[in-house]
């Protein structure tokens, strides 16, 4: 199987961990999390983008040195991943002497290749996006973000990027896929047939950052440095550690759209310019606002995913965001929009098929998994709706389609509850009938059959979640392949536990 490297960018120390870190790093948790249970190799990264203006002014603003301000911030953005359980491989920072030597290295290749020579840049520099942007972008004095921007000159190295238009191009047609969604692609596309200037690589006006091995008097421009993080944590500049050889280019790069122009336009043409391939595909996601409103803190709207997380529970605020909106669109938080989904999806559909199943079987059979008798078409039906959501599934996961991963497998629950109140299984157990005896063991059979498949295929959304469910069926192997092999009759059950509440709203 291909082996999988799935990255989030690496976040700005500049304030406290948001929404959008969350959510791309659920995002890449998740499909992190899926590979690993279909028997994948894979690596997972994240870390931090601790060099640049911004983060200097960051730090100057809160009374501390930079590498102090790094150490203290790095801590926090680590523990967002530890209460969202991400299951990264990797946490990577850049102020890390391992990166700066991989940075330092690709540079000396790129000026090696003649790709890199000194100039005087004079033009539009946005601290807050840590962008270059050409006059025709300035809108209303500002950067076409909204960021304030400021005239900026001073003696920099450059990029020869404009030499890469036609390479880019060509690329990216000869990988229709390379780029998601769609609507990104084209942006893309239109960007780089709008033509490509030379690209500004170095400041000489602060000193927060990786110098330039040839000039110590300038600093790398941040995202050459942020940028070769991908390949730092694959133990570049060795090309030939297991790591490198293993995961480049079989690379996911996970990121929010207001990031994509130095993912698909730099990045690419930086490492094609060192003789590396590019990275296989760039996904842009959308952004969160908050009822319809975009987040602010004037407005007082920021969501503070870690209160959400103690006020609801993790897996439900999980399943919220993977559920809520098809990834790559913007999407609208709100609390209402939450509870509304978990009651629905988890509490009534998922919840309450586990628990009156697994309760049932626990109390009037042995507590065992029934042997089944003969399987009727109805059976035969909800057991291939279960078995049909492998490929399925894989292919959602292929595409980053992660909305369409949730909604399928609750197509599966839908049909399981109808099931139940079809078959009506404890109705049948009240007959005198020996054969409805029986058919209540298929019934049941069948039913924590599809749980299991359902509980299988969950775990990357929802892993506490998942694992408790699974415990209760008395599951040990829990990869999908272990799905290829029928639910074992006989196996003993834990005592089943409601394992999704429903939230009551209080006025």
């Amino acid at each position: 199987m291909t082996p999988h490297y799935i990255t989030t960018p690496i976040y700005y120390l500049n304030g406290a961990p948001h929404l959008g870190h969350v959510y791309t790093t659920l995002a890449a948790d998740v499909l992190a999390r899926y590979w690993r249970l279909a028997g994948a190799n894979v690596k997972f990264l994240t870390g931090t983008d601790e060099h640049g203006s911004k983060v200097a002014q960051a730090a100057a603003a809160a009374g501390e040195a930079p590498q102090a301000y790094a150490d203290r911030m790095a801590l926090i953005f680590q523990d967002m991943t530890r209460k969202i359980n991400a299951s990264n491989d990797v946490f990577l920072r850049t102020t890390e002497k391992r990166h700066h030597e991989a940075a330092q290295a690709l540079w000396k290749k790129l000026e090696a290749a003649g790709q890199i020579y000194e100039s005087v840049y004079a033009g539009w520099y946005a601290t807050r996006d840590e962008a270059y942007y050409d006059e025709s972008e300035i809108v209303g004095g500002k950067a076409p973000t909204g960021a304030p921007v400021e005239w900026i000159e001073e003696s920099s190295y450059f990029f020869r990027l404009s030499a890469w238009e036609r390479p880019l191009l060509d690329y990216y047609e000869a990988h229709p896929h390379a780029i998601a969604p769609l609507s990104r692609r084209n942006e893309v596309l239109s960007f780089i047939k709008g033509g490509l200037r030379d690209l500004s690589i170095s400041r000489t006006k602060f000193d927060w950052g990786v110098m330039v091995p040839t000039d110590p008097a300038h600093v790398m421009y941040v995202w050459v440095d942020a940028l070769t993080n991908y390949i730092t944590a694959l133990g570049y500049p060795d090309e030939n550690s297991s790591d490198f050889q293993t995961f480049w280019p079989e690379s996911l790069h996970l990121l929010g759209k207001d990031i994509l122009r130095f993912h698909a336009v730099y990045w690419p043409a930086f490492l094609m310019a060192a003789g590396l391939p590019p990275p296989k595909k760039i996904f842009a996601h959308g952004w969160w606002t908050c009822d319809g409103e975009k987040m602010s803190k004037s407005l007082g709207n920021v969501v503070c995913p870690f209160n959400i997380i103690e006020k609801y529970g993790l897996d439900p605020f999980r399943y919220f965001l993977i559920r809520e909106v098809p990834f790559g669109q913007d999407g609208s938080f709100s609390e209402a929009a939450l509870v509304t989904r978990t009651n629905s999806d988890l509490a009534n559909d998922l919840g309450n098929l586990t628990q009156r199943v697994l309760s049932f079987i626990y109390k009037n059979l042995d507590p065992q998994i029934p042997v089944p008798g003969d399987l009727s078409e109805n059976d035969r039906e909800l057991l291939a709706s279960a078995a049909h959501l492998e490929q399925i599934l894989f292919t959602d996961i292929d595409n980053q389609a992660l909305q369409a991963y949730c909604q399928h497998i609750w197509e599966v629950i839908r049909k399981a509850n109808c099931y139940v109140d079809f078959e009506k299984p404890w109705s049948l157990r009240k007959s005198t009938d020996p054969q409805d005896h029986k058919r209540v063991e298929t019934v049941l059979y069948v039913l924590a059959e599809v749980i299991r498949h359902v509980a299988v295929y969950t775990q990357p959304v929802m892993p506490d979640s998942s694992s408790r469910i699974l415990d209760q069926l008395g599951q040990k192997d829990r990869t999908f392949a272990s799905l290829k092999t029928p639910l074992v009759a006989g196996t003993t059950l834990c005592e089943p536990v409601p394992v999704f509440p429903r939230i009551e709203q209080r006025d």
